[in-house]
């Protein structure tokens, strides 16, 4: 459904930097803003947060080889667009809108946003048109203030079922407004520690945990409007997408990699290995993975840290590599008691489904 831009092909922009330093009393941080020529700090410092999260558990792939982690480096996020290239915003002219069917339609600037209550949350964001295996999706710790409560000051009709976000790229996307039930939704302005990239939604973008970026996360965002699903479509409904877009139960294998012709993996030698990737659901914790080698017994796979029911989780198995080729398999359950579906579905028209599975030669 969508053009996957790499960063390495899109614009190299000079000049532009994020940085988000601590104070050192640890209660307030400064944004630093990476609009315009020289890099500016802002007069504003952001206000305590009502909910700084803990310190991170320690990244299991840090002792892992090949497991994806914890926290998806910003740099390495995966990136899905309409294809008209990174807008070019400065923090002098930009205004996000919020109007449609509300008492009280406003226009905030910058500055007045990032004033407002600020919060972390941990949530991992996906792509509806990732295949069973891929890897469009991503873990964050995100920063910004609550959708929910810009939202509701604006009195939002009774009759409203929909937001939709407008992006300045020309990219549009609308979610349930019953979404807005203490979740998380965002309007975020960091990512993991740093002021919001440039190519990830700078100077802001929506995060609605639970469901799939195409109608939840917009970038570079410029208008809300609050509205209805039988009078707005967001970018991608009349091109042959559901216009409701939860994430579904999902898992991945992240090593071994699959020994096939395109495979670029270490080669697998017989003795000891791990096998390890990410599970991840709609607004429920993963409660169990389990992998099977060729048609052996399901066997529990060990599970990482849990940092939320938002999130992914990593697993890893211990595996004595036997010479041969070797197929893997891998299901999630979630906190619900839900296993993973093994029932093939393509990614149109609300994701795909489907265990994961690899083939590696040993030897």
């Amino acid at each position: 459904m969508a053009i996957h831009v790499s960063r390495r092909d899109i614009f190299k922009i000079a000049g532009v930097a994020a940085v988000t330093a601590a104070l050192a009393t640890g209660a307030k941080k400064i944004l630093i803003s990476p609009a315009g020529t020289p890099i500016k700090k802002l007069n504003n410092v952001l206000p305590k947060a009502l909910k700084f999260l803990p310190s991170p558990p320690a990244d299991p792939a840090l002792s892992t080889p090949g497991l994806t982690p914890l926290f998806t480096p910003n740099k390495d996020f995966f990136r899905i667009d309409i294809g008209n290239g990174i807008p070019t915003i400065s923090l002098d002219s930009w205004r996000l809108t919020l109007g449609g069917m509300v008492d009280h339609p406003k226009e905030f600037t910058y500055e007045e946003l990032i004033s407002r209550p600020i919060f972390e949350l941990d949530a991992t964001i996906a792509c509806v048109s990732n295949e069973v295996g891929g890897k469009l999706a991503g873990n964050a710790r995100w920063t910004g203030i609550s959708l929910d409560d810009l939202i509701h000051e604006a009195g939002p009709s009774k009759n409203a079922d929909q937001v939709m976000g407008f992006s300045d790229d020309g990219f549009s996307a609308g979610f349930p407004i019953a979404a807005l039930d203490g979740r998380g939704a965002m309007l975020a302005f960091g990512m993991n520690g740093e002021v919001l990239p440039l190519e990830n939604g700078y100077p802001a973008r929506i995060i609605v945990p639970g469901l799939f970026g195409y109608v939840s996360a917009t970038k570079w965002i410029t208008q809300l409007e609050v509205t209805r699903f039988d009078q707005r479509e967001g970018y991608w409904m009349p091109r042959g997408w559901s216009a409701q877009g939860p994430i579904k139960l999902a898992s991945r294998i992240d090593t071994p990699e699959d020994s096939g012709f395109f495979s670029v993996g270490k080669p697998i030698e017989v003795g000891p290995n791990v096998i390890a990737g990410v599970a991840w659901s709609s607004m429920k914790s993963i409660s169990r993975v389990e992998v099977r080698i060729n048609n052996e017994p399901w066997v529990d796979a060990t599970l990482g840290p849990e940092l939320a029911a938002t999130t992914w989780r990593q697993w890893w198995l211990d595996w004595n590599a036997v010479k041969g080729t070797t197929e893997i398999t891998v299901r999630a359950t979630d906190s619900s008691g839900e296993v993973q579906s093994n029932k093939s579905v393509g990614t149109v028209p609300n994701g795909s489904e489907g265990w994961h599975a690899v083939k590696v030669d040993i030897g």
